[in-house]
């Protein structure tokens, strides 16, 4: 078996996996998904440790319809385990309209969710008093629990033309329903967020020392991709907008010294030891043949997540 040892961090981990999400489960197992290059299912993996991620075996648990609703663009999924059931939360469109992507939810009631049964619940619910949200393009949905709540963050673009991607926040009622109507948590206003398209995108949260950090990614996704920062006390409350401060540059963004571009999309897990790590996906070239979002190579890397002495974290390569 693979030992944590092995791992050769910030460089490529797992080939062509774009939006990597790995979770470590009571059952002492690493699970990882991530978004294949062909856009048309959801795959898992699990392995007793961190590093032997990279060549346990995949298994397709859910493929793309052939029409309709879930029949193109499957993106970015995650794996949740709420109250005793899996769930996975993606984004798919239509091959008739490939732009119409909406936030979709599968669940798995069984112990084992690679060889378990997975049903859809269909899209994820707005709350009963929310007339906006998921009417347009939504995508990159996370959830995390603080104070026995569950929060579900998401990004979806606005306005006409040249659309805005911004962050939102509601409280969820169930693992496919959500309880509150959407707040708008961060919208791309810095010159960083903002190049090629005006973007705010795949958030994710780790709560530590008292605060939820959550990281967001910006910008296009070729080699100006990056990651930002939002930050919020745990005891506030977080459907404040003023709750959360933005940090003023990305948190992670391009090394050319390194051969590192694009970073971004990224999730937190800890090794067999506890320590903080960063999930995340790059590329290890500035010359992109074709549209960068059909490009396949961008690669799951690993990054140890360092802490300063107020508390707040280090990504650094």
């Amino acid at each position: 078996m693979s030992n944590n040892s092995e791992i050769i961090y910030n460089k490529p981990w797992i080939l062509q996996r774009a939006d990597p999400y790995v979770y470590r489960h009571t059952d002492g197992y690493y699970y990882f998904t991530a978004s294949v290059p062909a856009y048309d299912g959801i795959v898992l993996r699990r392995s007793e440790t961190l590093a032997g991620l990279a060549s346990a075996p995949e298994k397709y648990i859910w493929h793309c319809h052939e029409s309709g609703i879930m029949s193109f663009h499957i993106w970015a999924p995650e794996l949740h385990y709420i109250k005793g059931n899996w769930y996975i939360y993606f984004a798919g469109s239509d091959k008739d309209d490939i732009w119409a992507l909406r936030p979709y939810v599968l669940e798995c009631a069984d112990e084992d969710p690679i060889n378990g049964t997975w049903t859809e619940k269909g899209m994820m619910q707005r709350a009963d008093d929310d007339q906006f949200s998921f009417t347009d393009f939504s995508l990159d949905a996370t959830v995390f629990e603080n104070k026995g709540e569950y929060y579900y963050v998401w990004a979806e673009k606005v306005s006409v033309g040249k659309k805005i991607s911004n962050l939102y926040i509601a409280k969820m009622e169930s693992p496919w329903k959500l309880a509150t109507a959407q707040v708008l948590l961060s919208t791309p206003c810095y010159d960083w967020e903002r190049i090629g398209f005006w973007v705010n995108e795949g958030p994710f949260a780790l709560r530590r020392n008292g605060r939820i950090f959550l990281t967001y990614s910006a910008s296009e996704t070729g080699v100006d991709y990056c990651v930002g920062l939002l930050t919020a006390d745990e005891n506030s409350d977080l459907l404040d907008p003023e709750s959360w401060k933005k940090s003023r540059r990305p948190v992670l963004a391009s090394d050319y010294s390194l051969g590192i571009y694009g970073p971004g999309h990224n999730c937190f897990t800890t090794d067999e030891e506890g320590n903080d790590i960063m999930v995340y996906h790059a590329r290890t070239e500035t010359e992109i043949i074709g549209d960068p979002l059909y490009n396949p190579n961008r690669h799951a890397m690993l990054m140890k997540v360092s802490w300063n002495t107020d508390g707040t974290p280090v990504f650094r390569y």
